[in-house]
């Protein structure tokens, strides 16, 4: 069957190609009736734009280049996810890249993403000073959207979570369930979560106890360091363990599960971001919930505010507010002992 055209749905609505176009565009406004019928006959001749042929004409191509540090990471293709369908609301697709971390190879996808004309960026950094200068220059090209991580201010429009507040939350509810020996086991390097969780770690730890702020131990974002960093800090027997990301709260989980240490009534174990791996552990990781949804959608209209002509408009930063989901691996100390044995005060006959 021949492709519908535009003419086809003007012959069948009664309209000019003019207006048709106009209705299902959006671009300008049309009476509810006209539109109406154009509608209706669009959808009864089965028309699906022609997106190539649009880019030929408007320099568009109603595409998003979505840049990612390591999508092995299950927060991300959560987040992915949501994007893919906010965007779609908004009539874009999504052309995505994995960068394994690797500054440079960030660099050449973003390059490859706007030589297929993408019609903008969003972009989750892998490092925060490596990552600037490409970034940077790519914003200056096309509207440009930071997720997640930053690359330090001035550089394009960006939403993520208020790491500082998550860790605030991890902290008051490690100390109000009795733990004071306190450890973080963290990533190293300059991505901005990672540098902003250990900071607000370091910054309100010495509540809990004075030495706390300086029992940090630091690696990656993964399971293998969480079972790692476990073997570095278990000899000086900490009461808590407050992991960077839920992957290395579920590697610490597993190695303490190996040393015959209980969790949580000798130490409690936090993570952050809550994936689903962490609900499904045993115990379940006590975690920082990142919403999502709310930054998926927040990103998508970041960019449609650019794109829809505020190119020149301030600079927005957007700071999401976490929640705390609590599970068994941080129960109070009192509930967390192994019940002792009642006395038995049956009398002897």
């Amino acid at each position: 069957m021949a492709d519908v055209t535009l003419r086809d749905v003007a012959r069948a609505s009664g309209c000019s190609v003019a207006t048709v176009s106009r209705v299902l565009a959006g671009t300008r406004p049309v009476g509810a009736e006209t539109a109406r019928r154009v509608r209706e006959a669009a959808e009864a001749l089965g028309y699906r734009p022609n997106h190539a042929a649009r880019a030929l004409r408007g320099r568009s191509t109603g595409t998003v280049g979505l840049v990612l540090p390591q999508i092995t990471n299950p927060f991300y293709p959560a987040l992915v996810r949501e994007l893919t369908h906010a965007l779609h609301a908004d009539g874009r697709a999504v052309l995505l890249a994995d960068c394994d971390d690797d500054p440079v190879a960030e660099a050449e996808y973003v390059a490859d993403l706007l030589s297929r004309q993408v019609d903008a960026l969003l972009v989750i950094p892998a490092d925060e000073d490596r990552s600037r200068a490409a970034v940077a220059a790519a914003a200056a090209r096309v509207p440009l959207v930071l997720m997640d991580r930053g690359c330090g201010p001035g550089v394009a429009d960006s939403v993520a979570v208020d790491n500082s507040a998550g860790m605030a939350l991890v902290l008051d509810h490690l100390a109000a369930t009795g733990r004071r020996r306190v450890c973080f086991l963290g990533a190293a390097g300059t991505a901005s979560a990672a540098a902003e969780r250990r900071g607000a770690y370091a910054a309100g730890a010495g509540a809990l106890d004075a030495g706390a702020p300086e029992r940090v131990v630091l690696g990656d974002f993964s399971v293998e360091w969480g079972r790692a960093a476990v073997d570095e800090v278990w000899p000086a027997r900490p009461d808590a363990l407050v992991c960077a990301n839920d992957l290395i709260a579920i590697g610490a989980l597993q190695r303490l599960q190996q040393l015959g240490v209980a969790v949580p009534g000798e130490v409690a174990v936090t993570g952050f971001d809550d994936i689903p791996m962490a609900a499904l552990s045993a115990p379940g990781v006590t975690t920082v919930r990142q919403p999502v949804a709310e930054l998926a959608a927040e990103a998508a209209h970041l960019l449609a505010l650019r794109l829809s002509g505020d190119a020149d408009g301030p600079q927005r930063s957007i700071r999401l507010a976490p929640t705390l989901v609590i599970r068994a691996s941080s129960a109070p100390i009192r509930l967390a002992e192994p019940r002792r044995a009642e006395r038995d005060t049956t009398p002897v006959t």
